[in-house]
């Protein structure tokens, strides 16, 4: 006897019905030029949190976009220490593979990964218990420090702060891949800060000449 589905998987293959009806059957010439390969143009880093999907927000086709999503979309320095660096092969595949020409961090409001690391409230959680998390953001302390001087540890304005230093934070460890570094300094890599405001859709995006983030019109 099959066991039937929760309530949760039967909304996805709900879904996903849809999907097959008014996405697949209609493009079957896309989806069969895709089972030959890929061939993106654009990287994008971005966070898990679920209001906050690249493909959604760009509006773009199956294929068009490589994603890459985390705890505050954030991308580590260049490390060659042992480990399993997750971002970083997806960052080389990315670059040195379907040789995308541009990479996108975006970065998005009402962040939780940003306002744990501005509030420290996971600081000294066991893994497994949200010292995992702890681990992950305390990329973004130095960052932190910049924010509370001049925020204070709390409230919207420095949270919001936060989650746009974290974009900046990316994108220096970014440049901190030899890879990344060198195509950037030739012309054939182009490095892009955004933000996405959950409240309003708004997307914003970094220039990095003055260090803010602007609506795009």
């Amino acid at each position: 006897m099959t066991t039937p589905p929760s309530l949760e998987l039967a909304g996805l293959i709900e879904g996903y019905r849809r999907f097959r009806e008014h996405s697949w059957n209609p493009r079957r010439e896309r989806w069969a030029a895709l089972r030959e390969g890929q061939e993106p143009r654009v990287m994008v880093i971005a966070c898990s949190d679920s209001r906050v999907d690249p493909a959604q927000v760009f509006d773009v086709d199956p294929g068009e976009i490589f994603v890459v999503r985390n705890v505050a979309a954030l991308v580590p320095p260049f490390e060659t220490t042992p480990g399993h660096h997750g971002v970083s092969a997806a960052l080389e595949f990315a670059v040195q593979f379907l040789k995308v020409r541009e990479i996108v961090v975006m970065g998005h409001g009402l962040c939780g990964g940003c306002k744990a690391a501005l509030t420290q409230s996971m600081r000294g959680e066991e893994p497994g218990r949200g010292g995992f998390i702890a681990d992950w953001i305390e990329m973004l302390d130095d960052a932190r420090e910049k924010v509370v001087a001049e925020h204070g540890p709390e409230g919207r304005l420095a949270e919001r702060a936060m989650e746009q230093e974290a974009v900046k934070v990316s994108l220096a460890n970014l440049r901190s891949f030899p890879c990344v570094a060198e195509l950037e300094a030739q012309g054939r890599l182009r490095l892009r800060g955004a933000f996405f405001a959950i409240s309003d859709g708004a997307l914003h995006l970094l220039e990095e000449a003055r260090g803010t983030f602007a609506p795009v019109e």
